[in-house]
């Protein structure tokens, strides 16, 4: 009964002191600071903390919106713009037949176009696919200066297939089917093949700058051999083989006959023995009522 008495006297004495074994008198709940504004973490944040984090908070929702909506590129391309790095010169290099709207179509330049954003490589891609530009290339010269140099495409000939005309390069490349009086001078190949070919035959005419200037077309037979077409109507028609031997032949009877002159419709050069020449309807016809009107010479003789 003694030991049960000394234990509840015990633990009353510890909960007027605060807790078993202290000796210090207990302290009134309402007198007592409490820990975390002592030791907690916010206890020890500056004053300007939630004011930083408020605008961080911002920042990054701005930031998550701009990069969810597809804005990021613009942004940062209003903002390097703005900062002395807009383009505010293009400098242009080599232009004879392609027009200046054309390259600045190609660059796709925006309201605020910045140097350091834009995108030369596709610039120059989409320049290359301009019908008379050969080659491209842009230079970035900063802080604001764009750079431009063109290589044309050189006309070499028009090829024509049925109605289409192009202009084509040595190599028989189509530049363009946009075709007016600054290319009457080329020569006309015709016919499918003949503008793999053209520098076949152009290769003979450029010997003879002569005959050269008569002929406006040049027609590939069977993917075999040519016929010329001269500015006056004449066709002549080539061999498949010594194409040189036939026009120097033609060249020399033009000179001492003046053969091409004369009221014919064609000069066939196709046989290696012999020259061809066929006369116009209304020279045929001349050349028949003349051998009619000629006195027959009889022959002597008494009938039997």
């Amino acid at each position: 009964m003694r030991q049960i008495t000394a234990k509840l006297m015990a633990w009353r004495r510890a909960l007027t002191n605060g807790g078993y074994g202290s000796s210090r008198r207990g302290v009134s709940r309402l007198h007592q600071r409490p820990a975390w504004s002592v030791v907690g973490f916010f206890a020890v944040l500056p004053r300007w903390a939630p004011t930083a984090c408020a605008l961080g908070f911002l920042a990054t929702s701005a930031t998550y919106g701009i990069v969810l909506g597809g804005h990021g590129r613009t942004v940062v391309e209003n903002v390097t713009s703005a900062t002395g790095f807009a383009i505010d010169q293009i400098e242009m290099d080599g232009l004879q037949r392609v027009a200046e709207f054309q390259i600045l179509e190609a660059l796709e330049l925006h309201d605020h176009p910045s140097l350091v954003m834009f995108d030369a490589e596709a610039a120059r891609e989409r320049i290359d696919e301009i019908a008379w530009v050969d080659t491209a290339s842009i230079q970035k010269l900063y802080p604001g200066t764009l750079k431009i140099k063109i290589a044309e495409q050189v006309p070499y000939a028009l090829w024509q297939r049925g109605d289409v005309i192009s202009v084509i390069t040595e190599d028989g490349e189509v530049i363009t089917d946009e075709v007016d009086g600054r290319y009457a001078n080329l020569l006309r190949v015709v016919n499918h093949g003949a503008q793999r070919r053209a520098g076949e035959i152009m290769k003979e005419l450029n010997k003879i700058p002569a005959l050269r200037a008569r002929v406006r077309a040049a027609s590939l037979i069977s993917e075999r051999r040519w016929d010329l077409n001269l500015e006056n109507g004449v066709v002549v028609r080539l061999p498949e083989v010594g194409i040189s031997k036939a026009l120097a032949d033609l060249v020399r009877m033009d000179a001492e006959s003046g053969l091409l002159s004369r009221d014919i419709v064609a000069v066939d050069m196709r046989l290696e023995d012999r020259v061809v020449v066929r006369l116009s309807e209304e020279a045929a016809l001349r050349r028949k009522a003349a051998i009619k009107a000629r006195p027959r010479r009889g022959v002597g003789g008494a009938d039997t």
